[in-house]
């Protein structure tokens, strides 16, 4: 890896090198420094700037940058352009119609304020200005539009006044009557219109002659049928079919693979065995229950539990034959309802029959009955197959779960040995110790020693009975596991023969039925056919006898039938003919009367309706006329005494609110000099009461200082 050093000498030089082979640090520094090179100045990034009003005053790094943002204007510039024509198309398309210059001015205000605004980054101020300037052009018109229709309603309400007051009549438009002519041609019936001729026309009765009569048909003797039986033929051809019988090939059926206990590799282990050391002393010590320590494996119940491991084997169930899966399907039938699945064969089979003439008869039904198991046969088989297919699979899974249990019971008893067997010895181990404990501190040592040897040995002798049990173990396991492949591989030989056998045997019974159902219908069809024949020439013959029958009859009440209607004819049509020119001329006689009477009803109801709409419309033309010009009368002799109530009630007001003030004025100047005067006196009161008080102090004093000066 490359690495760096600095120098002090270099001025920040940085040098390269690599592992080993880099130059001492002395070397470096005492190298001679290569002059360094000035560094070339690079050229100043081109900048572009754009011919765009919008973009004066920006530079760009790239070209792109500056095309895109000249795009970014032309785009805002249409969209300026676009919301311009779209503001004039909304005000050129106001629909002005019955309003006058004001409203029409609202609207467009309201049209213009509806168009929407683009969003753009250059040449905002451009969409507020149009549509400033656009508004302010409309509230301008708007305002003078309403200043014109002030001054105009102004000046017409002054001359409807002054026309109120001097010429009211001239307000009043007189209605025009028209009159009616009441002798204008057309508007009169001339008399003796509507008359009828003089002779009235008559009918000459008329007689039909002798009625044909028609000869009968000779009797026809009806013609009978006897219908054929299929039911030897049908006899005949099941006779020879039988149902097909299979039987299990070599490789279906499957034998447990199976082990004999004493050829098992693990009964021929035998335990680890070893010798203690024996101390020659006369001291000797017995040994204890439970310090000889013996195998903890048992090969027979090994033997016994894998001779209990089992192959699972199962039946087939109802469920997985196609007899069962039929039985359930023909069981929807019960109760009378028709299932969805057979629902399309029985039509086509009562399509058939119904075709051949056969609908009503039990070749029908059995027809029906065939239909609707060659339509639940596929269906059985398929759900047969199917459900043969799950159990197959819960089998191997059974199979597999006891192969598993049994694997796992296997490993447990070996941990059970192993276990067992270390129990064992942990427990002889213990008796020693508590046994030796009893000893003296000689035959201790003694007996250390011994036990030190001992322990060593029993650490080999279950090292070595480990390793046997382990190897047992790992045996037993192999031979298990190599019993459960031959298992496996005996039940899915066994599965692929007994599958292939039953697909066989399923073939070769449908290629049966199909061939007895063939023959079957065959027969069936050719049977049906002659009966059908049979059936329409007898039903032909006697429906030819029964017409010709009803036609002799017919013929006969026909003839009589005309003999009879020709003598009713004739004498009613005599009887009609004479009554028919009777009254033809009475009511020519009523008809020329009753003319006559409202021609000149009609003339004078007209002459009266005239005289009477040309009197009542001039009426309501005066009436009309005068209660305009008294209506307008009224309204100025009211506005008059109006404006006279208002001056004299202005002038009643004006000279009470004068005398009001005045009075006003008065008390309030009386008050002012009863309040001078009542001071004035009251200053006057006090002087008066002042100068008393002088005086009589004076009095008073002179009094008293003489008599002091007497004394």
């Amino acid at each position: 890896m490359p690495t760096r050093h600095l120098h002090p000498r270099s001025y920040g030089l940085m040098v390269f090198g690599g592992g080993s082979n880099s130059p001492a640090p002395g070397a470096v520094a005492n190298a001679p420094i290569p002059p360094v090179a000035a560094a070339p100045v690079a050229p100043p990034p081109p900048v572009f700037t754009s011919s765009k009003p919008e973009l004066a005053n920006q530079t760009f790094d790239t070209e792109a940058a500056r095309d895109a943002a000249e795009a970014v204007v032309d785009a805002d510039n249409k969209a300026i352009a676009d919301y311009n024509t779209s503001l004039s198309s909304a005000i050129a398309g106001v629909n002005s119609t019955g309003l006058d210059a004001l409203g029409k001015s609202q609207l467009e205000q309201n049209a213009a304020a509806g168009v929407a605004k683009p969003a753009v980054t250059y040449g905002a101020d451009k969409i507020k200005t149009s549509y400033d300037t656009t508004l302010q052009g409309l509230q301008t018109a708007a305002a003078t539009a309403g200043q014109t229709a002030g001054l105009q309603i102004a000046s017409g309400q002054r001359n409807l006044v002054n026309k109120s007051i001097t010429d009211p009549a001239s307000l009043a438009t007189t209605q025009n009557v028209a009159s009616i002519n009441p002798d204008t041609v057309g508007t009169s019936i001339p008399q003796g219109t509507g008359l009828l001729p003089t002779a009235a026309p008559t009918a000459a009765g008329a007689t039909v002659g002798t009625a044909a009569s028609a000869a009968g048909p000779a009797p026809i003797t009806a013609a009978t049928m006897d219908s054929a039986t299929t039911q030897p033929a049908v006899a005949t051809a099941v006779a020879g079919t039988e149902a097909a019988q299979g039987t299990l090939s070599d490789g279906s059926t499957v034998t447990a693979a199976s082990m004999t206990p004493t050829d098992t590799a693990v009964s021929n282990l035998v335990a680890a065995k070893g010798e203690a050391i024996v101390l020659n002393n006369p001291v000797t010590r017995d040994i204890q229950a439970g310090e000889i320590i013996t195998g903890a494996a048992d090969a027979t119940a090994a033997a016994a539990f894998t001779e209990q491991v089992q192959a699972a084997t199962a039946t087939p169930s109802t469920q997985a034959t196609v007899q069962g899966q039929l039985t359930e399907l023909m069981s929807d039938f019960d109760g009378g309802a028709t299932p969805s699945w057979a629902a399309g064969a029985m039509r086509s089979a009562t399509a058939q029959m119904a075709a051949r003439g056969l609908g009503a008869s039990s070749m029908a039904g059995q027809a029906l009955v065939q239909a609707a198991m060659e339509a639940a046969l596929p269906i059985a088989a398929s759900d047969a197959q199917t459900v043969a297919g799950f159990e197959m699979a819960n089998l191997s899974n059974r199979q597999q779960r006891a192969m598993l249990a049994a694997q796992q019971r296997a490993s447990f008893m070996g941990q059970e040995f192993d276990q067992a067997f270390q129990a064992r010895v942990q427990n002889a181990s213990r008796v020693s110790d508590a046994a030796n404990m009893n000893f003296t501190a000689d035959q201790q040592v003694a007996l250390e020693n011994s036990r030190n040897a001992n322990t060593i040995n029993m650490a080999n002798l279950t090292n070595t009975q480990a390793m046997l049990m382990g190897e047992a173990a790992a045996i037993s396991g192999l031979e298990s596991q190599n019993l459960s492949n031959q298992q496996q591989a005996a039940v899915q030989n066994a599965q692929t023969f007994l599958q292939m056998d039953m697909t066989n045997l399923n073939n070769l019974q449908q290629t049966e039925m199909f061939k007895a159902q063939s023959v079957i219908q065959s027969i069936f069809t050719d049977q049906a056919a002659e009966n059908a024949a049979k059936q329409f020439n007898a039903s032909s013959e006697n429906q030819t006898k029964q017409f010709m029958a009803n036609m002799r009859t017919q013929v006969n009440q026909f003839n009589a039938s005309q003999s009879n209607a020709i003598s009713q004819f004739d004498a009613s049509e005599t009887n009609a003919i004479a009554k028919f020119n009777s009254d033809m001329r009475n009511q020519r006689d009523q008809f020329n009367s009753t003319n006559q009477l409202v021609i000149a009803q009609a003339n004078a109801q007209w002459r009266q309706s005239v005289a009477t709409t040309d009197t009542t419309a001039q009426n309501v033309a005066n009436a009309e006329a005068a209660k305009a010009s008294n209506a307008f009368t009224a309204s100025t002799i009211d506005q008059i005494w109006q404006r006279e109530r208002d001056l004299m009630s202005m002038a009643w007001k004006s000279s009470e609110s004068a005398g009001d003030r005045a009075n006003n004025i008065v008390l309030s100047q009386m008050g002012t000099d009863a309040q001078r005067e009542a001071i004035n006196m009251q200053t006057e009161a006090n002087e008066s009461a002042a100068t008393g008080g002088f005086f009589s102090k004076l009095l008073f004093y002179g009094l008293t200082n003489g008599g002091s000066a007497k004394k």
